[in-house]
């Protein structure tokens, strides 16, 4: 018969653990919440950062959109201040163009005047008439104003050592009005059909007259009276210049 044998009995495992005090456990909630408070203050500026460059961003975008109204405008300006230095640089240009224009007036009026001192003394130099006097220059132009004309004489007198010359002039105007011809005396301030004349070597007179609206100037004569003498010795006729 056979004897049982012995029945081992387990033993249970014991973990031995250290036991952490209260001080160590709040010192590590204490760094626990500083670490998630550090974490939240870098969630929070990233945000911040991100919102404010998306701000930007905008703002720029804003920026550089396209608005009608606004192009208009800045485009009337640039017009207004591209034709203000236009009608400047214009302006500018026709002033010099004008005080151009009357220097080269001035000049050939000048000239003018040369040219016809230049022929008188030829005139003068070259002159053998009986009686000593002749006219020099005899013209007629309209003026600017309607009706109303200017005219214009020079008498010299040639020789040597001459006496004044007395005497009158007398000026009548031939014109058209109606269908008819006329001939018309001119007077002078004194209301006298006489023009007295006294002079040596040179006489010049430039005077105006103005005939109706209507009438048609077709020439104009004068003729030159010695003093005290009823026969002209001279006459010449003009007729106005174009």
């Amino acid at each position: 018969m056979t004897s049982p044998s012995p029945q081992k009995t387990e033993i249970p495992r014991v973990t031995i653990r250290p036991l952490r005090s209260w001080h160590f456990l709040f010192s590590m909630g204490i760094i626990g919440c500083l670490l998630i408070s550090l974490l939240s203050w870098i969630m929070y500026e990233a945000g911040k950062r991100s919102e404010s460059a998306f701000n930007d961003v905008t703002e720029e975008n804003h920026s550089y959109s396209f608005d009608p109204g606004i192009c208009r405008q800045t485009k009337k300006r640039q017009l207004c201040s591209q034709i203000g230095d236009l009608t400047q640089q214009l302006q500018i240009g026709n002033t010099a163009n004008h005080d151009l224009a009357e220097q080269v007036k001035s000049l050939s009026q000048e000239n003018d005047h040369l040219k016809e001192k230049l022929a008188f003394f030829q005139h003068f130099v070259s002159s053998n008439t009986k009686n000593g006097i002749s006219i020099y220059q005899f013209s007629l132009k309209e003026t600017e104003t309607s009706g109303k004309y200017r005219y214009a004489l020079t008498l010299i007198q040639s020789g040597e050592r001459p006496s004044d010359f007395k005497g009158n002039l007398k000026f009548q105007v031939k014109l058209s009005q109606n269908g008819q011809n006329k001939l018309i005396p001119l007077v002078n301030k004194n209301s006298n059909r006489n023009f007295p004349i006294e002079f040596k070597f040179l006489h010049r007179l430039e005077e105006t007259f103005v005939v109706p609206p209507d009438a048609n100037v077709e020439n104009m004569q004068v003729q030159i009276f010695k003093e005290s003498n009823n026969k002209a010795i001279l006459t010449e006729t003009v007729s106005p210049a174009l």
